[in-house]
């Protein structure tokens, strides 16, 4: 199997979808198509759980102080919401940039230790964003995937067992340590994302780090520590560019002056 084919076949897809907009559901649970013909500006936006699967062109993004670039045959797996600051580098309207995004099953995810234990999570330092050239096993299973695109009978017998196995083969390559942590329920990984959910959830309300560190079910120090380490921002910096985020959406939106978006967002003043 080889990038090239899968990159056929979703053109291929793409092409019937209507409308102009990057994204282009191909009729397959948790999966998507991300289309962009031209170069992009950096926008603010939040990276949830998925893979990432760079087919043509090439994207930035910056988290915190590290940045990243990736392009064609190169795997992105985050493993928790983290906040970025990101652009797409490299697309043309002759050859546009197109990935293949699918949602992580924390569920699958789990299902899987349970199979198999262990899979090695004593990496020294992994974080919730990690890029690694995409293994053929897994181009292969994501071929077989979006294969099943306009298929009713095959896709509801063959779609969960394909899934499955896309998760395996993110579970087992290089940069899939943040989701191997992810396997234990109590492990740092699985404390620092109910965090984060709780952030999310109450992103509006004044929250301290003790609190945080409450729902996490670890100590106040540690819990900082651990957080830094994997969203690469502190818990409360976190909150902040949630806020921001959103008051940007508003002010985008055209529905609410600065004054409003800053008090919607939860900050007592412009």
């Amino acid at each position: 199997m080889t990038l090239q084919k899968l990159t056929t076949v979703v053109k291929e897809l793409a092409a019937y979808q209507a409308g102009a907009e990057p994204f282009s559901p191909v009729g397959l649970a948790n999966l998507a198509v991300f289309r962009q013909a031209e170069p992009t500006t950096f926008e603010g936006l939040i990276y949830e759980p998925v893979v990432c699967l760079v087919l043509q062109g090439e994207k930035h993004a910056a988290i915190a102080d590290r940045s990243i670039t990736y392009g064609a045959g190169e795997a992105v797996i985050v493993s928790h919401d983290v906040p970025v600051v990101a652009r797409i580098t490299q697309a043309s309207p002759q050859e546009p940039y197109l990935a293949l995004i699918l949602r992580l099953d924390l569920t699958v995810i789990r299902e899987l230790f349970d199979q198999l234990g262990e899979l090695g999570t004593d990496e020294e330092q992994v974080r919730a964003i990690a890029v690694s050239k995409a293994g053929d096993d897994l181009i292969e299973a994501l071929y077989r995937y979006v294969s099943l695109a306009g298929k009713a009978v095959e896709r509801e017998v063959m779609a969960p067992l394909i899934l499955k196995e896309i998760h395996f083969r993110l579970l087992t390559a290089p940069n899939g340590g943040m989701l191997r942590r992810l396997l234990h329920r109590d492990s740092q990984a699985s404390r620092i994302a109910r965090a984060i959910d709780h952030i999310r959830r109450h992103s509006k309300s004044p929250l301290t780090v003790a609190e945080l560190a409450q729902v996490a079910g670890m100590s106040a120090s540690s819990f900082h520590e651990h957080f830094k380490a994997i969203a690469e921002t502190s818990p409360l910096q976190y909150q902040k560019d949630l806020r921001l985020l959103e008051a940007k959406r508003l002010l985008a939106a055209g529905s609410h002056s600065v004054s409003t978006a800053a008090f919607e967002v939860g900050y007592e003043s412009a």
